[in-house]
C-alpha cells in the first residue's frame, strides 16, 4: 500500500477483516512512518499486550474499560484518546463493554 498517495478505509470492513481473522488486534495499514489497526476486545477479556518500541495513539471507537499506564488507572470509553510514548507499559483491563479501538503507531525513529 505505500506505493499508494491515498487509501480510504469503511469501518465496517475494518471490522469484518478483524473478526475474519480472528484475531483482537488487525492491521489495516502500514506505510513508512505509520501503522494503523483495530483492535477489539470483548467485555471480560484480558488484554496481553506488552510495551512496544513505537509510540502510540488509541481512538476508542467504542466500549467501555479501564486503561492502565504505568500503574495509573483511566477509565476509557466512546470518544476516549489515549497516547503512549514508546516502551511505557500499559494496558486494557476491567473491559464491561466490548472495546472496539483505533491504534496508530508511529514508525518513526523516536529518538530513544
Amino acid at each position: 500500500m505505500s506505493h499508494r498517495p491515498f487509501a480510504l478505509f469503511e469501518l465496517d470492513q475494518l471490522k469484518h477483516g478483524q473478526e475474519t481473522s480472528g484475531e483482537p488486534y488487525y492491521e489495516f495499514l502500514r506505510v513508512a512512518a505509520l501503522n494503523c489497526g483495530l483492535y477489539v476486545l470483548p467485555a471480560g477479556s484480558t488484554d496481553r499486550q506488552t510495551p512496544h518500541e513505537e509510540d502510540e495513539v488509541y481512538y476508542v471507537i467504542d466500549g467501555l474499560g479501564v486503561f492502565t499506564v504505568e500503574g495509573a488507572d483511566r477509565t476509557v470509553q466512546k470518544g476516549s484518546v489515549l497516547y503512549v510514548k514508546a516502551g511505557v507499559d500499559h494496558r486494557f483491563h476491567s473491559i464491561t463493554k466490548d472495546l472496539t479501538v483505533l491504534v496508530f503507531f508511529s514508525s518513526a525513529p523516536t529518538g530513544r
